[in-house]
């Protein structure tokens, strides 16, 4: 599949969508860039198996306007329920 798009002042390129819909790359998504001959390739790095918490702290927590412990509230919810069911 290719597909044409344009460099823009900063030298970044926006994968076009329905090649990153092909692969899997996401918002976020690590990619491993290299050049061989005049190409340029950029290749989906595949995911290490992370936990859900580490994976939002690394990605969506950069969203928020200030720093919060994940996995602190996930380990006080879940030992919160345990107390509750006792």
């Amino acid at each position: 599949m290719e597909k044409k798009t344009t460099v823009g002042p900063k030298g970044q390129v926006v994968i076009p969508k329905e090649i990153r819909e092909k692969i899997g790359i996401k918002e976020y998504s690590e990619v491993i860039v290299d050049v061989i001959d005049d190409s340029v390739i950029i290749r989906k790095i595949k995911p290490e198996s992370v936990s859900y918490v580490d994976f939002y702290s690394a990605t969506y927590s950069r969203k928020l306007k200030k720093k919060t412990d994940i996995k602190k509230i996930a380990e006080e919810q879940y030992e919160g329920n345990i107390l509750h069911r006792l």
